[in-house]
């Protein structure tokens, strides 16, 4: 079988043609402080599917689940039906 390639020829990876890393917001903070100490709000709130960075994020045992911890600005965007 041949490699997938893009329209303009180019051979893609294997990892080209995954799934998207996709997650809930299952709790989040208030927002992070700037330079000045004012409150810059969290782009996402609980219950959004986000879509996430294939590498990155810190993973957690909590109980049973196994959590992953990211930064608001490491968010890709906000998955919307």
């Amino acid at each position: 079988m041949d490699a997938p390639k893009s329209i303009g020829g180019i051979l893609l990876p294997e990892s080209s043609g995954t799934k998207l890393n996709e997650g809930v917001i299952l709790s989040c903070g208030p927002g992070r402080r700037d330079k000045d100490g004012g409150l810059v709000p969290m782009g996402v709130k609980e219950g959004d599917k986000v879509l996430l960075p294939q590498y990155g994020g810190s993973e957690i045992k909590l109980g049973d689940e196994d959590l992953f911890l990211f930064r608001d600005e490491d968010l890709l965007g906000i998955l919307r039906d």
